[in-house]
Parts: structure tokens; sequence; C-alpha cells
């Protein structure tokens, strides 16, 4: 078969399925995420090997690796798909109504509160787009977990990932009234050093650090916790009990606070403030649905 006998269609297909391929990792892996089976997907590889005469994939019992000529082919059709996506987009306009399946990954605590109601809004606006919204407090594999973007709390050290800020996260000390009950409050670093403590391994575990309001002044101690968690919700509770004191974002224990649940420690000094960022790989073309989502978070007004 010639490939140039073909219609544009089947040929951007088959370009498209090899570039899954390749991204994806595996056959098995390209079949689920372009929502096809293995022996078409296989087949479409096959088509492709012929209409070039050229051999793509290796594959074997250990997996699968690109030939040299594999290597030259995907980087043609990385650019190939991207003067296409961008030539329809401009055919179709800026304003298209998005459309399709939004995978978006986003951490447990913020993904069920402050961006419940951004991700309300933009699903109300655009009636056409579905969205699976994914809870992992972890950084994604973009290509391999067919991810259009996440939500990251952190430095994203990344190049290859556009990463636009949204708001910081205030990190405040707090303990259970019962954990301090006999001894005056603290209101040092140093006053918190003897107390029991629990972790965010995220961000910290065995090593405190803390910054002064009003002078910027930067003191460190080290903690042995009683308990280290990866997750808000477990580090907050378990706080309550009044096993440890432990840092944690301000906007979380807000109403611990106001209803004597919990108290600030040295209320004076805060915790390094986390940035937070919607975050997607870097590309020539962008669909609607993932443009308007990033426009629709760095409108919203957050107050963390």
């Amino acid at each position: 078969m010639n490939i140039s006998g073909n219609s544009g269609v089947d040929r951007i297909e088959l370009m498209q399925t090899f570039v899954r391929i390749v991204e994806a990792g595996s056959l098995s892996a390209a079949a689920q995420q372009l929502g096809t089976s293995q022996p078409t997907v296989s087949r479409r590889l096959q088509t492709l090997e012929r209409a070039l005469g050229l051999k793509l994939l290796q594959r074997s019992t250990h997996g699968m690796k690109l030939t040299e000529d594999g290597n030259r082919c995907f980087a043609h059709a990385k650019e190939l798909l991207g003067s296409w996506n961008a030539i329809e987009s401009d055919l179709r306009g800026a304003t298209s109504e998005p459309e399709g399946t939004l995978r978006v990954l986003a951490p447990h605590a913020f993904g069920q509160d402050h961006l419940i109601a951004p991700l309300t809004d933009y699903l109300k606006h655009y009636s056409h787009v579905t969205v699976e919204w994914l809870l992992h407090d972890r950084r994604p594999d973009f290509i391999s977990e067919d991810i259009d973007c996440s939500i990251q709390v952190g430095m994203v050290e990344n190049p290859s990932l556009v990463a636009i800020r949204l708001f910081e996260v205030p990190r405040i000390v707090v303990a259970s009234p019962s954990l301090v009950q006999n001894m005056p409050l603290p209101i040092r670093p140093e006053d918190l050093q003897t107390l029991p403590w629990l972790a965010f391994r995220t961000f910290y575990y065995d090593k405190v650090s803390l910054v002064h309001q009003t002078d910027g002044e930067v003191r460190h101690f080290s903690i042995r916790p009683r308990l280290s968690t990866d997750s808000l919700y477990a580090l907050r509770n378990t706080m309550l009990t009044g096993l440890g004191a432990g840092i944690i974002s301000a906007w979380m224990v807000a109403d611990d606070i106001e209803q004597g649940r919990l108290l600030r420690l040295a209320p004076e000094w805060n915790a390094p403030s986390l940035p937070v960022y919607i975050v997607y790989p870097y590309a020539n073309f962008y669909p609607a649905k993932l443009r308007l989502f990033v426009e629709a978070i760095r409108k919203r007004q957050f107050h963390a």
C-alpha cells in the first residue's frame, strides 16, 4: 500500500496512533487511551510500516523500542500532528465550543475543597465537556497517564512543563488545646521544639523551618515525629486528638481555630508559604477544553 494513496484522515490517524504507541509505551496502553482494541492499534502500526517500507518499532518480551527510522518518523509525526492541530484550531476559530474529556490531576485537599467551585462553573458553562477529576498527592506522568493538566503544590522544576502560578498557601503551627494545657502557650520556635510533633511528609519530615512575619528571621530545628502522613486530612484529624503539634495549611484549620478546637502556636511565625500552580506539557497546540479550563482556573480568586 502506498501511503500517498490514502485519504488525509487515514494518514493522520496512522500517525496519531504511532505517536500514541510511543508515548504510552505499549500497544495495549495506546489502545486504552485511544478507546479502541489492541489488534486495531497493531494493524494501524503494521499499515504505517508497510506504507513507509520501514520497521519503526522493535518488539520483544522485554518491551519495545524505536528503531533509528522509528525515531525519525516519531519526530516528523509529532511535527505533522502539531501543524495539523494548529490548522484545525485556526479554521475553527479560537472561540470553538470545547468538547471531549478533560483529565485533571489535583491534590486531595484542594481537589475536594478550593477547586470544586471553578470546576463546576467550567462544566456548567461548557456542556460538551466531561472532566475526569483525579485526586492524588503526587506528580503525574502526563503522557503515559493521558493527563491534560494538573494542579501542583510546591515548586515546578521540570522545564518541559508550562507552570502558571495561581496563589500561595500560608502555613502555620497548630495543636489541640489538650496538648499544651499544662504549659505556657508556646510563642517562640524554641518553645515548639520540645513538643511531640506530627509531620506532613510531602513537605517536611525531620526538620522544621519557621519565618518571622515581621522581620523575616528564619529559625530551624529538628523533630522526631510521632506520626508522618501524606494526607492533610489525616494530619488535621490527628492534631485534633492531641497527639502532637504540626504545620498545616492555614485555610484548612481556620474553622477549627475559630471554634477553639485547635490553637495557633508561635503566632508571629509561619512556615514558608507554598506556591500552587496549574501545570501542563508544552505543545504547539492546546485544545479548547484545556485552554478554557486554564483560563477559568486563572481567573478564580482563591483565598488560601
